[in-house]
């Protein structure tokens, strides 16, 4: 099973930016910028009388931040793997692919083995007979991987994803 590349650049590019701005934040409080004043503005002096005159900008801004934060939280623990079912089951899995073989595009398939049953995942393209697919998923091939990662009464959940 692959990786996906867009989480690890996604994190790469949020992680140089706090990276970024936490060096920034503290080469200026330790007044270690090059030609600054350690009495300098950050904000233009209108921009600055707006915000001390009202002060909900800075309210919606901290909340559309937080907001952001959990966002970020979100991926990263789906990333990692969290809120996933069970275990990930190599025999399973291979059996799968064995088993739909004369698929063709069939991007990603996959058995995790999990307290409650178990739970295969099959993506194959708009191109394929999804009709065969589905008949040798419930004829053949669930049976068998039932069988050998389990017993036949394992209750078993299929997804199968079309791609467009």
């Amino acid at each position: 099973m692959r990786q996906y590349a867009g989480n690890r650049i996604g994190l790469a590019i949020v992680g140089a930016t706090l990276l970024g701005l936490g060096a920034y934040a503290w080469l200026r409080g330790q007044d270690r910028l090059f030609d600054l004043p350690p009495n300098a503005k950050v904000l233009p002096a209108p921009f600055h009388r707006t915000l001390a005159e009202e002060p909900w900008p800075l309210w919606m801004l901290a909340l559309a931040l937080l907001l952001l934060a959990l966002v970020a939280l979100r991926w990263l623990l789906l990333a990692l793997g969290w809120g996933r079912r069970g275990a990930h089951n190599g025999t399973g899995t291979a059996m799968l692919f064995v088993g739909l073989k004369g698929v063709e595009g069939l991007g990603r398939a996959g058995v995790r083995v999990a307290a409650d049953g178990l739970r295969v995942s099959v993506t194959c393209p708009s191109a394929a007979d999804v009709g065969s697919v589905v008949s040798k998923l419930d004829q053949d091939i669930v049976g068998r991987i039932r069988r050998e990662v389990r017993d036949d009464e394992t209750p078993s959940v299929v997804r199968l994803h079309v791609r467009r």
